[in-house]
């Protein structure tokens, strides 16, 4: 929690109290009854709380994001931070991916790497990539399968980066293998 949340949740809690204290004084019904009335809005109060907080988990269950897949193409939904998210198999292994048309190949972290049945320790990192974390050292590999859904594509280039990064990441030089690519509603589509 932030320290702007603590200061609002401080200010609600007294703003409350202040309610309170004024029903309380003005009231003339019997104490039991103010205490009841009391508890029920307090309980609506903590439902809404809660309702607001667990908002994104509940429209995940209504709204699930998932990939499909038909005869041409992929149809990717973005996620609740905006990003397209993909998971490929990639030597048969499931490595997640950001899609990052900034991104010129694919780029697979040290780990999904070794998922895929690289090792990195073997790898020859003489390439240089400029990325917003700075310069990072590369080697170039080529992958025997690329798997998504119905999609095989083989014999296909990457590279691994030999840097600190979270996501492995989806770049033009896989995406250029789609006829087409389109984003319109929130979806992105990748068409054979």
């Amino acid at each position: 929690m932030s320290s702007d949340n603590i200061a609002q949740l401080i200010y609600l809690g007294a703003f409350g109290l202040l309610l309170g204290a004024g029903f309380l004084l003005t009231n003339k019904l019997k104490l039991g009854q103010t205490l009841q009335m009391a508890a029920t809005w307090v309980l609506i109060f903590i439902g809404v709380i809660a309702a607001v907080g667990l908002w994104g988990d509940i429209q995940d269950d209504l709204y699930p994001n998932q990939t499909r897949f038909d005869e041409e193409s992929v149809v990717v939904p973005r996620s609740r931070d905006g990003h397209y998210y993909l998971t490929l198999d990639i030597n048969g292994a499931p490595i997640g991916f950001v899609v990052d048309t900034g991104a010129t190949d694919i780029v697979l972290t040290t780990e999904a790497a070794t998922a895929a049945g690289l090792d990195p320790d073997t790898l020859n990192f003489l390439g240089r990539a400029n990325t917003a974390n700075g310069e990072v050292r590369t080697a170039p590999v080529r992958l025997d399968t690329v798997t998504i859904g119905p999609y095989e594509d083989r014999d296909v280039y990457a590279v691994v980066n030999g840097g600190e990064m979270d996501q492995s990441l989806l770049g033009m030089g896989y995406l250029q293998r789609w006829g087409r690519i389109e984003i319109t509603g929130g979806e992105l589509t990748l068409t054979r």
